[in-house]
């Protein structure tokens, strides 16, 4: 097929036509930005779309184009007229410079998004939400009285309504939708270090319920409650606790008879005791931190409400076990030096549990940039606060909230012993399940990272094997409850849609943590470079000279070395072709 030679005539305007661009053009994106100009365009190109219904509006896209970006209109205006069957690049090229040239005061970029609008071609710019940067405290206060924020989503009441018997009971004594999320969600995560025997598969590794949670909110914003569902694990660590102390007792008695005893009497030295616990402190070495996991066949809860605590940990000298953190989430091994007699141990399927709660500033002292491995392994929730005054006398019982927890955790200590005397059993999502939970993360995946940027993909991910994790607590407390013991148990479709309908909500609650992370300083860098790099390229004409790209390079504060390297990565990757020496041009 022969290529249509341009005719000029084709396109010159008739008496009945229009004679100058609409003097109120439509659909104009709010804040108008070059990259809005590209997005449109792109747009275009994919529906093949000759935008320019005759000679004039042509004419008109070029004076929209020039006055708006200048040279940088040149390659948008080549890229919209090829369209044009009889597109002659050479006549394109020319006809820009005349608009360049002359120019139109009556023409603006307002008729380039009229005339792709005209065409059927939508012009809507989505803005992706960009955090501002920190004001003073009297603006942020100012703002705050006239706009307030739009508070954070809770868990739906469809939920809350679904939950298994023993979360039903500890919502009962929430004040709040925020407060009743913030006691399911400890609760969870507390038992989630308490469930022998329970186990699932997930991407083919075999998975252990363990959480991670962080509860983050402002002084006396509530956060403090979260404290109460540590006595629903309490008589599970007194026990152990208990158990240690007769144990150690017995090996000192041992000890203190073999240390008076002579050799000749054939007495062989006692096995020290293992440090028998559940709750573990914060506060510890390194070493000391594994070593406890060690001691209790590789279990363990975490269980601090200031993150300091942990925070400040790390910073010492032998304390930072944050990879021992990130590698226990997915039961990787740890393995460690015994200073005592430099004794090599591994830890082979650690499953550490950890409640932590603190303040924002918290958060970012523990985790000092969203690159950190140890965000994305943590469920983050966001308390607001409230200026609400709750009724600090409400309620018929005499009983305090820990006393009340106290039962709750005398009854979940029945329920642990149950399974704790039961055969191992595997939890599993039915067919159907699965699928579903693959499209909704394959979804969120994608949705989350045009909004966000690579950086949350790996939250996204490690929240799909939270969600897992979250139904397998809930799927256990139900057969603890209700069911009695089996080999397999599938989850059920309530639970299951439980754990979704709570990830839900939790994702926004990740989402507004990761916005108040800084980006290191090293991804900062590489970051600030491809966007130079990008705008580079975007700038430069569809042909030029070094003189050209050394002149644009200056004008974008670009060393000549950089350009000179750019000019050479793009002729390398095939955006640009060298003409001849000295020469170039964008394929």
């Amino acid at each position: 097929m022969t290529k249509k030679k341009f005719n000029l005539t084709e396109w010159t305007p008739q008496p009945q036509q229009r004679e100058s661009a609409p003097s109120v053009p439509v659909a104009v994106p709010q804040n108008l930005q070059d990259s809005d100009i590209e997005i449109v365009t792109q747009r275009i190109e994919a529906a093949g779309i000759d935008i320019t219904a005759n000679y004039q509006d042509w004419l008109d896209l070029g004076f929209a184009l020039a006055g708006e970006l200048g040279e940088a209109g040149r390659s948008y205006f080549q890229r919209l007229s090829r369209f044009y069957p009889g597109y002659d690049e050479h006549e394109a090229d020319k006809k820009f410079s005349s608009c360049m040239a002359t120019g139109s005061g009556k023409v603006n970029i307002s008729t380039f998004f009229h005339l792709a609008q005209q065409a059927g071609v939508s012009v809507s710019i989505k803005r992706q939400s960009v955090t501002p940067p920190p004001t003073p405290p009297v603006a942020k206060m100012a703002v705050a009285a006239e706009d307030p924020p739009e508070p954070m989503p809770t868990f739906s009441d469809l939920v809350k309504g679904n939950l298994p018997d023993f979360l039903q009971r500890i919502v009962s004594f929430s004040n709040s939708a925020m407060d009743a999320d913030l006691l399911i969600l400890g609760t969870v995560t507390a038992i989630s270090a308490c469930l022998p025997n329970f186990s699932g598969v997930y991407d083919r590794r075999r998975v252990y319920a363990n959480l991670y949670l962080f509860v983050t909110a402002q002084a006396s914003a509530g956060k403090g409650r979260l404290s109460l569902c540590k006595n629903i694990i309490m008589p599970i660590h007194e026990k152990l606790r208990e158990e240690y102390a007769r144990l150690k007792a017995t090996y000192d008695e041992e000890m203190t008879a073999f240390l008076k005893s002579s050799r000749k009497e054939g007495l062989s030295r006692p096995k020290e005791v293992a440090m028998k616990t559940l709750i573990m402190p914060a506060n510890s070495s390194a070493t000391a931190m594994c070593q406890t996991l060690n001691d209790n066949d590789g279990v363990g809860l975490m269980f601090e409400t200031e993150g300091d605590t942990l925070a400040t940990t790390f910073k010492s000298e032998h304390g930072n076990y944050s990879d021992a953190l990130r590698k226990a989430f997915h039961h990787e091994s740890i393995s460690y030096n015994r200073r005592k007699d430099r004794e090599f141990v591994e830890l082979k399927i650690p499953r550490l549990s950890a409640v932590l709660s603190g303040t924002p500033r918290q958060v970012l002292s523990l985790i000092p940039d969203a690159e950190n491995g140890l965000f994305s392994r943590f469920i983050f929730y966001s308390i607001d606060v409230a200026l609400v005054w709750n009724d600090v006398f409400a309620g018929s019982s005499d009983k305090t909230m820990e006393e009340c927890f106290d039962e709750l955790g005398k009854r979940f200590d029945y329920l642990y012993t149950q399974m704790q005397a039961a055969e191992p059993m595997t939890f599993r999502f039915t067919t159907p399940q699965e699928q579903e939970f693959n499209d909704f993360f394959r979804s969120v995946q994608t949705e989350y990272a045009q909004l966000y940027g690579l950086d949350i993909v790996g939250s996204i991910r490690r929240l799909g094997l939270i969600t897992y994790r979250i139904a397998m607590v809930m799927t256990a407390l139900r057969f603890m409850e209700n069911v009695p013991m089996q080999q397999i148990v599938f989850c059920s479709e309530t639970d299951f849609q439980n754990a979704l309908s709570m990830v839900q909500v939790l994702l926004k609650h990740t989402a507004k943590v990761f916005e108040s992370l800084p980006i290191s300083a090293a991804v900062s860098a590489i970051s600030e470079k491809t966007e130079a790099k990008q705008a580079f390229y975007d700038q430069l004409p569809p042909d030029f000279s070094r003189e050209t790209y050394l002149t644009l390079a200056q004008k974008l504060n670009i060393p000549q070395r950089s350009a000179e390297r750019y000019i050479q990565t793009f002729c390398k990757e095939g955006k640009l072709v060298r003409a001849f020496h000295g020469q170039y041009r964008k394929p």
